[in-house]
């Protein structure tokens, strides 16, 4: 039975009138008609019968309405309520990050929000960008896989990612066969092509830290903030580069990249989630947050550990 039914049927029963409930409620004559009428017929029993002024409510429509009481009033007064806080939730939210990460992470969280009616435009931009943007009140919600110094910042860990170095298997076949045979990795590592985030190479070089792979200064054959582009070339049979496991686990399990075997061991990268407190004055962009932190940490459990 819906809530349209019985406020149709409340406006009668304190009318006493077909016409003036159709006023008070902007329907037509018919319109009400036909809705008591259904009414009755799931309850039954008659509700009014007709005189020459209006209508008069049945045993059945004092009961029924002695039923509802003042619950029809407090149903309505907590959907207004739901509906301004709806209306609270309207708008945009801006959010910053490293391009890949947004892609291939956040844009499958981002559903909920949507369909909450929230408008969501992405930004993309290296750690720097990330934390001027939210510092300076352009974004409300931002991610880095870079420790967050600010204090005008906060920040959730959302993701604990393995991070490989990877290539084409003809390549990685190379390096890795140096490996098993005694040779040495960093002079094999140094003798091919690599891609790296930034000129910098802070990706490249942690992994080669980690595995005491050092031997002075590479000289990357392309650098890029965007990591797909580095994944595209590496499918292609060019270079190798280290990737954080959800841009390559995919490419892994259909054979298109291979890992190149750590000799020490895996490096690990953690995002974050990041914020302003003044931001979360905003009902929306602290929605936001909150699903996006969910979602987030969910989808990081459910991410297969590489082994």
């Amino acid at each position: 039975m819906s809530l349209q039914l019985l406020r149709t049927f409340i406006e009668v029963y304190r009318q006493r009138s077909i016409s003036g409930a159709a006023r008070s409620l902007d329907l037509t004559q018919p319109a009400v008609s036909q809705q008591i009428a259904g009414l009755e017929g799931s309850i039954g029993r008659p509700l009014f019968e007709r005189d020459a002024r209006g209508v008069r409510p049945t045993p059945a429509a004092d009961d029924l309405a002695a039923d509802i009481g003042d619950r029809l009033d407090l149903a309505e007064a907590a959907l207004s309520a739901a509906r301004a806080r709806s209306t609270e939730m309207a708008g945009s939210i801006q959010i910053v990050g490293h391009a890949d990460v947004l892609a291939e992470v956040v844009a499958p969280q981002l559903i909920p929000l949507l369909r909450d009616g929230i408008r969501v435009r992405l930004q993309t931009g290296d750690h720097d960008v990330v934390m001027r943007q939210l510092v300076e009140g352009h974004c409300d919600l931002g991610i880095s896989a870079f420790p967050i110094e600010e204090r005008r910042l906060r920040s959730e860990v959302i993701r604990d990612e393995p991070v490989l170095a990877v290539a084409a298997p003809a390549v990685a076949a190379r390096l890795n066969a140096v490996t098993q045979g005694g040779g040495d990795l960093a002079v094999a590592l140094a003798s091919e092509p690599v891609l790296t985030y930034t000129a910098e190479r802070p990706v490249v070089d942690g992994w080669l830290e980690r595995n005491q792979l050092t031997r002075g200064p590479l000289n990357p054959a392309l650098s890029g903030q965007d990591l797909r582009a580095l994944r595209h070339l590496l499918t292609e049979g060019f270079g190798w580069s280290v990737l954080p496991l959800y841009l390559c686990q995919g490419e892994i399990e259909r054979g298109q990249l291979v890992e190149i075997h750590a000799p020490l061991g895996l490096t690990t990268y953690t995002y974050h989630l990041i914020w302003t407190p003044s931001a979360l004055r905003q009902p929306r962009v602290a929605h936001a947050r909150q699903i996006l932190l969910q979602g987030l940490l969910e989808a990081g459990r459910e991410t297969l550990p590489h082994g």
